[in-house]
């Protein structure tokens, strides 16, 4: 990346933004208007779900005309049609379609018998959900830290969470690695630690489905794998839905009873407690048509993430996102870490601009309020402290135009003078 340097914060201030969108060279893009926010032309969408309806509208909506038709809106025919698409997409004996993300992070911990005395491994750098579906079954996540170029579970925390773990008087069990902005975890080491220290491994790939890592699928690791169907995720449906992925039969049975109520072969026999996990037959109606589309989808958010890199790789003060050797992300975010640059002015000068950006996450889990009494492992989380303070999104989907990525770059680069 070259030396980094601090921006001017006189030329990063607000009111000095221009936003003359200049050109970044390829020898094939175009210039592009001076400003995204042109005659009051709305910001750009962070994601933009109206470009893929319009691709899909009008199988999407005959899709759910035939639910509606055929009226089984509780575990209609789409949702076992959708388990077995899933399953065949990454190469799992099981997929059990579920009602969230978060919900199939608490129905594999509810599978695996965790509950009070128990510490569960949570990487602190996540989405509270994470360490919620822990929580809420009275067991303690125990907070570990990231690597600071690939923003998932270090190997080496492992080992120290144990530590932790014991104490603080609790049995460890098990760890949730996250694959974080789609990119898949280093799973070989992770493997082994957890298997070190007899711990299950459940993988929170809720950012992360499609991905894969030496030609071997998300959905394919740990004990049991966990996504989500979020609206925005790399394939989303029309609310809230996830899934759950598993090679072993005996767990994936015990899922399946869990999801709905705990029930056994009588549904008015509950051999468990369970809860109401169920995925919505239309979702799932949804998601089957938007499987069609996302392998495609997946190889335009490839090329998205690339040419960003392309375009800003010559900048000072930009760390640009890292991929491990043998690693295809979804991209479901393209994170920047920003060097001696002021986040929250470099987010104002882009948005005077038209250019939306996020941050994922701003505060690490083990400094929010309904998190801080819970263990940290070793003497602090140094790295998830960094990344909290330094990351900023910048646009991404399937369906960016070129030319205003282009203009999103040219903004960057300006505001970097």
């Amino acid at each position: 990346m070259g030396t980094q340097r601090a921006m001017d914060r006189d030329t990063m201030s607000p009111e000095n933004a221009d936003c003359h969108s200049r050109r970044v060279d390829d020898g094939n893009r175009q210039p592009r208007p001076q400003s995204l926010r042109q005659d009051d032309r709305p910001m750009l969408p962070f994601v933009d779900l109206a470009a893929q309806r319009r691709r899909l509208g009008e199988r999407i909506d005959s899709a759910i005309a035939r639910v509606l038709d055929h009226g089984r809106f509780i575990m209609g025919p789409e949702v076992r049609e959708l388990e077995r698409e899933l399953a065949d997409h990454c190469g799992s004996r099981h997929a059990i379609a579920c009602s969230s993300g978060t919900d199939a992070l608490l129905l594999a911990l509810m599978a695996l018998r965790t509950g009070p005395g128990h510490a569960v491994l949570v990487p602190s750098f996540t989405f509270v959900a994470t360490a919620e579906a822990v929580a809420l079954l009275g067991a303690v996540p125990v907070f570990v830290d990231v690597d600071p170029e690939t923003f998932c579970l270090d190997k080496a925390a492992i080992r120290a969470g144990v530590a932790t773990a014991r104490d603080h008087d609790l049995q460890p069990v098990g760890v949730i690695s996250v694959d974080l902005f789609g990119q898949p975890a280093d799973y070989g080491p992770i493997e082994a630690a957890a298997s070190e220290f007899g711990l299950w491994l459940v993988c929170d790939a809720a950012q992360s489905f499609g991905a894969s890592l030496h030609g071997r699928k998300v959905g394919t690791f740990g004990r049991v794998t966990t996504t989500s169907f979020y609206p925005s995720k790399p394939l989303g449906c029309y609310g809230d839905g996830g899934a759950l992925f598993t090679d072993d039969d005996s767990l994936a049975a015990t899922i399946r009873s869990v999801v709905d109520h705990g029930a056994g072969s009588d549904k008015y026999d509950n051999v468990r407690i369970g809860m109401n996990g169920r995925l919505d037959t239309i979702q799932a109606a949804i998601l089957l048509e938007k499987l069609t589309v996302f392998d495609d989808e997946l190889t335009r958010r490839q090329s998205v993430a690339y040419r960003y890199s392309d375009g800003l790789g010559s900048l000072a003060g930009l760390l640009l996102p890292r991929l491990r050797d043998g690693a295809a992300s979804t991209w479901a975010q393209y994170t920047l870490r920003l060097d001696g640059i002021d986040r929250e002015t470099f987010r104002t000068r882009l948005g005077n601009c038209g250019v939306p950006t996020a941050v994922y996450y701003p505060r690490p889990l083990h400094r929010q309020t309904a998190y801080r009494d819970f263990p940290m492992a070793g003497n602090g989380l140094p790295a998830s402290e960094a990344l909290s303070a330094s990351v900023a999104s910048l646009p991404i989907h399937a369906y960016l135009d070129p030319g205003d990525q282009d203009a999103i770059m040219g903004v960057i680069h300006d505001s970097m003078r």
